[in-house]
């Protein structure tokens, strides 16, 4: 059965947006920026919210045309362009970009998807994981630690009605100081 996936860039304060919605502290690097592509192109399709969806389609689709570009943000669009899209949206009339739009039932949609051969699914926007964590949607968290702390701003997490119990199956340090913890849904407490 297929996985779904949620990864995030965070504070060590566990904030994924400054206050002010500044997102320069997570920028990746060239090692990170390839780690994140060798990741990406094992997932299967990406499940966003309108938000990251809007941003995601206001950059990547022709990111791959800027002739200044690094080469692994070249092979980043061409990763996201590739691959399928589905948005989950009250408010959007219509997507692009390899996507389908979604206003039906979340869980139904995803358990379906699930059942569906192929590789794993990454959830993207916190507000749209906030969702998937209460409806216990969520396979597997990797959290991409930064050296910052930011003093408020957006959570990575949002509140939950009962807990979530996790394993961890993975740990990372980059050079830039950022540290990945990767987690797995875990069957029972510890």
């Amino acid at each position: 059965m297929r996985k779904v996936t949620y990864a995030m860039s965070v504070s060590l304060d566990g904030f994924i947006e400054a206050t002010n919605g500044d997102l320069n502290w997570s920028y990746p690097d060239e090692e990170l920026h390839k780690h994140f592509n060798d990741r990406e192109a094992t997932i299967d399709t990406y499940l966003y919210g309108r938000r990251l969806y809007e941003n995601m389609a206001a950059f990547w689709p022709t990111a791959d045309e800027n002739p200044s570009a690094p080469k692994y943000e070249i092979e980043y669009a061409r990763i996201w362009k590739s691959k399928p899209k589905i948005v989950f949206s009250k408010t959007l009339d219509q997507v692009g970009w390899n996507s389908s739009l979604v206003r039906g039932n979340i869980a139904e949609e995803v358990n379906q998807l699930k059942k569906q051969p192929g590789n794993d699914m990454s959830v993207g926007g916190a507000g749209l994981a906030a969702t998937f964590m209460q409806l216990g949607l969520i396979d597997e968290y990797s959290l991409y630690v930064h050296p910052v702390i930011l003093g408020g701003g957006k959570p990575m997490f949002g509140q939950l009605h009962d807990r979530v119990n996790l394993k961890l199956v993975e740990t990372r340090t980059f050079g830039s100081g950022v540290v990945l913890l990767r987690y797995r849904y875990a069957d029972e407490g510890p």
